[in-house]
């Protein structure tokens, strides 16, 4: 028997234009995002993509982030 493979996704959040609302946190249906656990130079606790077997690039996090600071780029075909 042979399975399709899952393609896999690697999301970036860009800490220049993150304000750390977590709504990519709040809301991802796989929970792949934390918190980095330190503030940046902005005072910000940016997320951080932490579990990148989960991600099914749905695109939720950067469709409701409002700061445009997630880019989810598709790392594996599907095969």
């Amino acid at each position: 028997m042979t399975g399709k493979r899952r393609a896999k996704y690697r999301v970036k959040v860009n800490e220049a234009y993150c304000k750390g609302c977590g709504y990519c946190i709040e809301f991802c249906p796989k929970k792949v995002f934390d918190r980095k656990g330190e503030l940046n130079s902005k005072g910000v606790n940016p997320p951080v993509f932490v579990r990148s077997e989960d991600c099914i690039g749905c695109g939720q996090c950067n469709l409701l982030c409002p700061d445009l600071a997630i880019k989810i780029e598709k790392v594996e075909p599907d095969g």
